[in-house]
């Protein structure tokens, strides 16, 4: 099994896995922790207007995935401070208007047949040096985020009314929480895919939550379990040539029926 780790390929899908999980962790656990789920997924399928925009207009498809993602995650976050009665038919509405843009803008381009299975449901032995740059600036920018607002993040995430009442300006870091969950999701793009994204930020927080009772133990949890997914996940891969983000998912599914199934024996 260790000769595969001779091809480039092979090495920078498994850094790409390490960058991606630890960001997936540390998000995951501020998505399931403000029940932001929904408006996440919301975001994640938004951004498929910006992936279609990109290839239109020839910038990088990160690049116009990120961009379209942080505009409709600060779009959500001013939509469900100020009402929240709706926010589910609101979200849906976004969810299928940025798919939809998405898929108009690549019909719109000459010429352009790459499948968009792999935005989808992620390859993440396609990732270049220019990703991993990517990724490892996104994970030092979130890790230094939260290390910085650690306290105004851990209150509103908790008790945003007791946050307010602390003078701590809820709705930026609101914002703010949901931006980074923007980032993750397009930099997870690589790995899983938008239709996959959410699973692999909810499973293994899900998991976490039964070893740690503090956001911070949650987070270095969450991100050693999406690393073991990720690596396990590339391996049932390479072994039996089958979709990579599919076969990540598949294993952290694995896992949490397995870890449920103890736990129902006690």
């Amino acid at each position: 099994m260790l000769e595969i780790l001779q091809y480039d390929f092979i090495q920078n899908a498994l850094i790409a896995g390490v960058l991606i999980s630890i960001a997936a962790g540390i998000i995951g656990s501020l998505v399931v922790v403000n029940k932001i789920t929904f408006l996440t997924g919301g975001i994640a399928h938004s951004s498929y207007g910006g992936i279609g925009l990109a290839i239109y207009l020839g910038i990088p498809v990160l690049f116009g995935a990120t961009v379209f993602a942080v505009l409709t995650a600060i779009l959500i976050a001013i939509i469900t401070l100020k009402n929240r009665t709706r926010i589910d038919a609101i979200i849906g509405m976004m969810w299928a208007s940025g798919m939809a843009i998405g898929i108009i803008f690549v019909d719109l381009t000459p010429g352009y047949n790459v499948d968009l299975m792999s935005y989808l449901f992620g390859s993440i032995i396609a990732v270049s040096k220019e990703d991993l740059i990517y990724m490892s600036v996104l994970d030092i920018f979130i890790i230094s985020i939260i290390v910085f607002f650690y306290k105004q993040i851990l209150a509103v995430s908790y008790d945003s009314e007791f946050a307010s009442l602390r003078g701590i300006n809820v709705k930026f870091f609101y914002t703010l929480i949901l931006i980074l969950a923007a980032l993750c999701v397009v930099a997870a793009i690589k790995a899983v895919g938008l239709i996959l994204v959410i699973a692999l930020l909810t499973i293994p927080t899900y998991l976490a939550e039964s070893f740690a009772s503090r956001l911070s133990t949650m987070m270095i949890i969450s991100s050693i379990l999406a690393t073991i997914f990720t690596i396990l996940g590339l391996i049932v891969s390479y072994t039996y040539d089958i979709s990579s983000g599919a076969s990540i998912i598949l294993v952290a599914v694995v896992f949490l029926a397995i870890v449920k199934l103890f736990n129902l024996k006690k």
